[in-house]
């Protein structure tokens, strides 16, 4: 997956869960961001990881957020691959 569609995908991410009444405070907790990082970071793609990062921690939000978006339930942990921080660690 290029970088630019990986972008688009984490935007739309950003975009569903900034409406996600449920979520949102869900996500604001664990990141320790705030409403106004959400529009202040939303062209950073490390900001942009973190999201699909977090939506991409439990299968129920990745379904619901595809579902939404018409993407394959796939696509959104490529699309965190495919932007930075997403390097493979090697332990040895």
């Amino acid at each position: 997956m290029s970088p630019e569609r990986a972008e688009q995908i984490a935007i739309s991410a950003l975009i569903w869960l900034s409406t996600n009444e449920e979520l949102l405070p869900v996500f604001l907790g664990s990141s320790g961001a705030s409403a106004t990082d959400l529009r202040a970071q939303a062209d950073s793609p490390a900001f942009l990881a973190s999201v699909l990062e977090f939506i991409t921690m439990d299968d129920a939000w990745v379904m619901a957020f595809c579902d939404a978006e018409r993407l394959k339930y796939e696509e959104p942990l490529q699309a965190r691959y495919a932007l930075p921080g997403a390097e493979a660690v090697h332990w040895t």
